[in-house]
């Protein structure tokens, strides 16, 4: 999702006015009220000091809210498709895992962990390549020409399959945790709005809709016939054993989706939180600009 990290830029306009304001209240204004008395007149605020003091309650709330209560995200692909559709825009819980420090991340408070079903926004943690001793190292490359590629600023969104601890094993379609079969029930076919490209790819394969058991967590995925032969995967692919402090996560639109089954697992500070509204459903002036049918909707 959105790689503008929109929660440092709110943290630097809030320190920045909280400190002009908090240097004028210190050390200016009493010279400036004096000499406003001496000349028997009033002396507006200097312009900086007035935008500080009016915006800095007005940021520091936005920081706030987006930090420790909820942040609002726009799905960009078709990954988590049919739970989440290209256009959706989410709420995200940000206490369900734990308080973070805005725009760093590191935990301040612990709270829950990640349970398995649940869908998560994480910041993309890079593929895993080799460097030139043969370390294990991330990269932004997926092929891995370039092994020191940045790794981009971007948050993600994908479904927790595996928890720390568990054996996670694909077989084509098939997915296994600890050598069992996860069990899924046939829907019907995918579809969807032809003028959609996402929809489009899906309706073009043949894609069907499956109920899959989750533990506790029934919920919809996307199998495509296609591409149910096992996966050419290059880099991480799926560890033997999840490690500690870290979780496998795969999209619902299971076999269009770059995931855990690609980069390998997301560590637990990667996280962002829990998402669990959709608010706003937006598909395009050339297919109605709304769908309301999905808005509302309570993500599981």
């Amino acid at each position: 999702m959105a790689a503008l990290d929109f929660s440092a830029i709110l943290l630097g306009l809030t320190v920045l006015f909280g400190l002009i304001w908090l240097f004028d209240r210190l050390f200016l204004v009493k010279g400036r009220r004096a000499r406003a008395e001496a000349r028997g007149e009033d002396q507006p605020e200097p312009w900086p000091v007035d935008w500080a003091r009016s915006l800095f309650p007005v940021i520091l709330v936005v920081l706030l809210l987006r930090s420790f209560v909820a942040e609002p995200f726009r799905i960009p692909s078709g990954s988590m498709m049919p739970t989440l559709d290209v256009g959706d825009f989410i709420l995200v819980n940000k206490f369900t895992y734990g308080l973070r420090m805005p725009a760093f991340n590191n935990k301040l408070l612990e709270n829950g962990e990640p349970r398995r079903g649940d869908v998560v926004v994480f910041r993309f943690p890079g593929y895993v390549c080799k460097d030139e001793q043969g370390n294990s190292i991330r990269s932004g490359d997926i092929s891995c020409q370039n092994p020191h590629a940045p790794v981009p600023s971007e948050n993600w969104i994908k479904r927790v399959i595996g928890l720390p601890g568990d054996r996670i094993e694909t077989r084509g379609s098939e997915l296994y945790i600890n050598g069992e079969r996860i069990g899924v029930d046939e829907i019907g076919s995918y579809k969807g709005n032809m003028n959609e490209p996402e929809d489009r790819l899906l309706m073009t394969y043949g894609s069907k809709l499956y109920t899959e058991h989750l533990g506790s967590v029934n919920h919809t995925i996307a199998l495509t016939p296609a591409y149910t032969t096992p996966m050419d995967i290059p880099n991480a692919a799926v560890p033997s054993e999840v490690p500690k402090g870290c979780y496998i996560v795969m999209g619902d639109n299971r076999m269009n989706s770059t995931d855990s089954r690609w980069w390998g697992c997301m560590p637990e500070q990667n996280l962002v939180g829990k998402a669990f509204f959709v608010w706003l459903a937006w598909r395009g002036f050339d297919n109605g600009l709304l769908d309301f049918s999905r808005m509302g909707r309570v993500i599981h």
